[in-house]
């Protein structure tokens, strides 16, 4: 009896998955993760623009603490944009020589952000990380670009001496339409095709010099529509939200076309949603 269950037990047969169910099998996991892969990227980018909208908006509220506790002023852009290589002052930060990163923690607008610095945008965008100004003369600013021309300076006032434009802002009560003025915003530049800079300006469509306007040519597009597409704004009231590019196919200074690397503006593509009235 002993033998005839150990015999038995060698001799009965296991059953297994023939090859045509394993690749069955395979195949629907294949079909299951070429449907989930789009809605997990989805939901992760969706992800990456809340906490880049949660920036804009830590800066948007920074600079509103900022001009409470200054007569009412913006903070300044770029103060000494005027004095040797671009300046050593920044909304987000000061640097000793034009070759080094601005150190966020010098800033004008510490006091009023968490950790005491600009944060990064999520997006990771690979920024060139070089050594001398001419390679990146904005860095450590985040990604993000401030409404220099309306709001961080005087451009769009006449009569002022090229100094004082950059000294003095605007004042938050000048702003007539909070909720369409522009404020702060994903912002980078490009050099050359492929790669981008830190740019920390988000700049009007049209030039504004001692408070003319010149429509005869676009400037140099900096608003970054990184976010599948879209490009997130911070405006004057506290509100941030999302904006897609308008079609413009422009070169930029720097004969880069800025459409192909995500550069541009959003409609209407005029100085409206930017200036102060």
């Amino acid at each position: 009896m002993r033998f005839a269950c150990f015999n038995y037990m060698f001799t009965k047969k296991t059953k297994a998955f023939s090859l045509v169910e394993l690749l069955v099998v395979i195949a629907a996991i294949a079909l299951l993760m070429s449907i989930l892969m789009p809605a997990l990227a989805g939901a992760r980018a969706q992800g990456i623009a809340a906490v880049c909208k949660s920036n804009i908006r830590q800066l948007v509220l920074a600079n509103i603490g900022y001009s409470n506790e200054s007569d009412g002023f913006c903070v300044p852009a770029a103060s000494d944009m005027w004095d040797g290589a671009g300046g050593y002052h920044r909304w987000h930060g000061v640097r000793d020589n034009e070759n080094e990163s601005f150190d966020p923690l010098r800033g004008p607008l510490v006091e009023y952000l968490s950790d005491g610095k600009v944060k990064e945008c999520p997006d990771r965008v690979n920024f060139v990380k070089g050594e001398t100004w001419g390679e990146s003369f904005e860095k450590g600013c985040g990604g993000y670009g401030y409404n220099m021309t309306y709001l961080g300076s005087s451009l769009w006032q006449a009569g002022l001496g090229f100094e004082e434009t950059y000294r003095q802002t605007t004042r938050m009560s000048a702003i007539s339409k909070p909720d369409r003025t522009l404020m702060f915003a994903d912002c980078a530049m490009s050099l050359e095709e492929g790669s981008y800079i830190e740019y920390s300006f988000a700049e009007p469509p049209y030039f504004v010099i001692d408070g003319q306007l010149f429509t005869g040519m676009y400037s140099s597009p900096s608003v970054h529509f990184r976010h599948r597409g879209q490009a997130n704004i911070g405006w004057s009231d506290g509100h941030v939200s999302s904006k897609g590019m308008a079609e413009l196919g422009d070169e930029n200074v720097y004969n880069v076309l800025s459409a192909k690397m995500g550069l541009g503006w959003f409609e209407p593509v005029d100085n409206s949603l930017f200036d102060l009235k």
